[in-house]
Parts: C-alpha cells; sequence; structure tokens
C-alpha cells in the first residue's frame, strides 16, 4: 500500500483484525547456535507500531520499526504496549456504547456489558481479534501482528530517497529489539544488503552473545540508560542495571558508534547527582558521540488504561523541557561530546 504525504508524518499503529485461526500469541525468541550466534530462520516477527518519517530516532529522515517485548517494566514506559511480547487487546471506553456486538462474536465468551460498557476479562482473553471486526465504534484494536523480514525491507524501501538524501535509514526500536534477536538479526542482514543505514535503539538488557552478532549489522546504537545505580534501577525498571552497563563497555570497546539516551522522570531520575553520575559513566568511554536527555512526558498513562493496567501518576512541578535543559547544563560541564535535549 502506498502512503500519502500526509501519512508519511504520521505513526502508524499496526491493528490485526484476523479470526482466531492460526492467530498466535507469543513471539519466538531467538535461538543461539552452538557457537553463541543466532540462526537464521527468524524471519518473522512481530511489530506494533511502525513509524516513518522519524526525525528523533537517529540521524536523518527513517523508518522505524517498534518490537514488541521488552525485559523491562519501567515506571513511565511511554509503549507499554510494547513490554509484552504477546499479541494484546485496547480498548477506548469512550467509544463504547454498549451495545452488546463484541459479546456476541467473542468466541470464548471474555466480554459482557456492564453499566453500559462492554468488559473484557483479560484472564481468559486470548486476543483472537473478533470483537474488533465486530466493532462498529472502533474502540477495540489488536496490538501487534507479525512481519516477515522480507515484508518489512519492502516497507522502509518505499523511503529510500528520503534517506539518500537525510543520511536516514531504519531504526528498530520497540520494545527492545533483542527480545526478537533472530527477527532483527534477519532484518538488519536485508538492510545492509541493501545499503540502507541501520540503527537499533536498545535497553542493553540482552545476552552478550545476541547483542555482538546484531552490533556486526548496526551502523549506531542509540543505547538508554535509566539509572546508574543498581538497586535503585531494579526498583524503577524491575532488573538491575549491571548487564545494561557492562554491555555498553563491551559495545564501547568494540568501537561502535554510540548515542545514550536517559528519559529524565521527575522525582525518579532526575537530581543532579543522578544525571552527573551518568555524565561521570560517559567520561570513561570512547564510542559515545552525543547524550540525549529526553523530556518526561505522560504518553503511556492513557495507554495503561486502555490495556486494562494500573499505572502511577508521576508528579510534574517542573516544566520536563526546563527541567531536561538544566540537566543537559550539568552534563555539559562533565563531558566534552554534545549533550542534546530531545531525541
Amino acid at each position: 500500500m502506498l502512503y500519502s504525504l500526509s501519512e508519511m508524518y504520521s505513526r502508524r499503529s499496526l491493528h490485526v483484525k484476523a479470526n482466531a485461526k492460526g492467530r498466535e500469541r507469543k513471539v519466538t525468541i531467538h535461538v543461539a547456535t552452538p557457537e553463541g550466534g543466532i540462526t537464521d530462520g527468524g524471519s518473522s516477527g512481530i511489530l506494533f507500531d511502525i513509524k516513518r518519517f522519524a526525525l528523533h530516532d537517529g540521524p536523518g529522515i527513517r523508518t522505524t520499526a517498534f518490537l514488541k517485548g521488552c525485559p523491562l517494566s519501567c515506571l513511565w514506559c511511554h509503549n507499554p504496549e510494547s513490554q509484552d511480547d504477546a499479541l494484546e487487546l485496547m480498548f477506548w471506553e469512550e467509544r463504547c456504547v454498549g451495545c452488546g456486538t463484541c459479546v456476541l462474536a467473542c468466541p470464548i465468551g471474555a466480554i459482557a456489558v456492564s453499566d453500559g460498557v462492554a468488559k473484557t476479562d483479560r484472564d481468559i482473553c486470548t486476543a483472537c481479534g473478533e470483537c474488533v471486526e465486530a466493532c462498529a465504534r472502533n474502540a477495540r484494536e489488536i496490538v501487534g501482528e507479525r512481519w516477515s523480514a522480507n515484508r518489512l525491507l519492502e516497507e522502509v524501501e518505499k523511503d529510500l530517497l528520503f534517506y539518500d538524501q537525510s543520511g536516514g535509514g531504519i531504526t528498530l526500536s520497540g520494545g527492545e529489539p533483542l527480545v526478537q534477536a533472530q527477527f532483527a538479526f534477519s532484518v538488519l542482514t536485508l538492510c545492509k544488503e541493501h545499503r540502507i543505514h541501520t540503527a537499533v535503539d536498545t535497553c542493553g538488557h540482552a545476552e552478550w552473545k545476541d547483542l555482538k552478532h546484531v552490533a556486526r549489522l548496526t551502523d549506531l546504537f542509540l543505547y538508554d540508560v535509566k539509572h546508574m545505580d543498581a538497586a535503585r534501577h531494579r526498583e524503577l525498571t524491575g532488573a538491575s542495571n549491571e548487564r545494561i552497563l557492562e554491555n555498553l563497555r563491551r559495545l564501547d570497546n568494540e568501537g561502535q558508534r554510540l548515542w545514550i539516551r536517559y528519559p529524565l522522570i521527575p522525582g525518579l531520575n532526575d537530581a543532579e547527582a543522578d544525571v552527573a553520575l551518568l555524565g561521570e559513566c560517559v567520561t570513561h568511554l570512547k564510542a559515545v558521540e552525543a547524550i540525549h536527555l529526553l523530556p518526561f512526558h505522560r504518553g503511556g498513562e492513557r495507554k495503561l488504561e486502555r490495556l486494562g493496567k494500573p499505572s502511577i501518576p508521576l508528579s510534574t512541578e517542573t516544566d520536563p523541557t526546563s527541567a531536561a535543559d538544566a540537566a543537559a547544563q550539568i552534563v555539559r560541564e562533565i563531558v566534552d561530546i554534545p549533550v542534546h535535549v530531545g531525541g
């Protein structure tokens, strides 16, 4: 399908509107060879979004593919639909009129109308998509769709002219692309064969053998650092940062091009001491070309509601952009590389 110019500037969510037959809920995670590499059988994976004409996911104009599945569960995650590697139901309660059409369509009886709203028992919902087809109000959506590597390449190649003129290319993001390491490897292989610049946005919480093999095909890593303290990192994301920082050092030793991305979350990792520790860490790395401080936003809170998951409201007493500017000034006094707000 061809896109209009206006569509190229917008994010296109991937909707799945198929019947229950053949629906797969779980992603096949990578399988390592005895030598520690990645097999070449990962020709398909699950995406939850594709963003064309992306301007903040690496250099130039890019196509960003968002892979489902993540080993972290950050309290502030702005893409909570990325965390689970399974297909998921998103529900817009404000669109529902309680007509009950979805109740009749559900093959396992997971939906019932209560107080004028069609509510889903998510403990038994299989995300088959039958209710999505039946809903005339577009109140339901299945997040996630299986794509082949070749199909994704075809999508990416639609904007080759823009990549050539701007120095752009493809960015694999998520979620965490390394959760689907086979698929990521296959996509990157095809892109390199077609001379497309490749970037991987990673949280770094992955097996080194997978990260190392993907690195062979990656021109730039956008490396996300959430907090420098291991215990605090575990409290905020559900995992320690020890593997993350070790993989960062390993990539640096391999000479991989690196941009550090640090989300500034009010009251959680934005204290002067926190951002100063980030700067100190980077002074010991030789391959980091830039640091990007990302202002906080609340994009994930409504998504959590639509996924039927609880959200933790975070306070924002200070303007996020002003806070990021102040943090950037602290880091600039420590490092001798560019420090950007955003991107």
